[in-house]
């Protein structure tokens, strides 16, 4: 894996624009920036969103705005709201998102958050 560095940049997110994404309940839209081992996420979820799947990737996860549940495999459930934000690694624990009254998330995963082999 090579490190080619993120040059300094400004992220103008009115210019980025928005895609659709079915949940099992409700629709997320996605604003994405695509780096090199760098993704980075303006998410929104609808009122009523459930995610279709249980994610096994790696996530900082940032409420900006109203609140979400994320749901653990194991049977965990954390209520998130505006300013608060989870972290996980890669494949530690599957996750999937609800809300009832909608949300706002930045979502940044990449690389880093890949578990290292020993």
């Amino acid at each position: 894996m090579s490190n080619e560095g993120i040059p300094f940049q400004i992220i103008d997110w009115t210019l980025i624009p928005k895609t659709e994404h079915k949940g099992e309940k409700g629709l997320s839209f996605w604003q994405t920036l695509q780096l090199h081992g760098l993704r980075i996420r303006i998410v929104e979820y609808s009122k009523g969103y459930l995610a279709d799947h249980w994610c096994k990737k790696g996530h900082i996860v940032h409420c900006l705005d109203g609140e979400f549940v994320s749901e653990l495999q194991d049977g965990g459930r954390f209520r998130l709201k505006k300013g608060m934000t989870y972290v996980v690694s890669d494949d530690l624990s599957s996750h999937r998102s609800t809300t009832e009254n909608g949300v706002k998330l930045l979502i940044i995963d990449g690389d880093f958050l890949k578990l290292k082999s020993e």
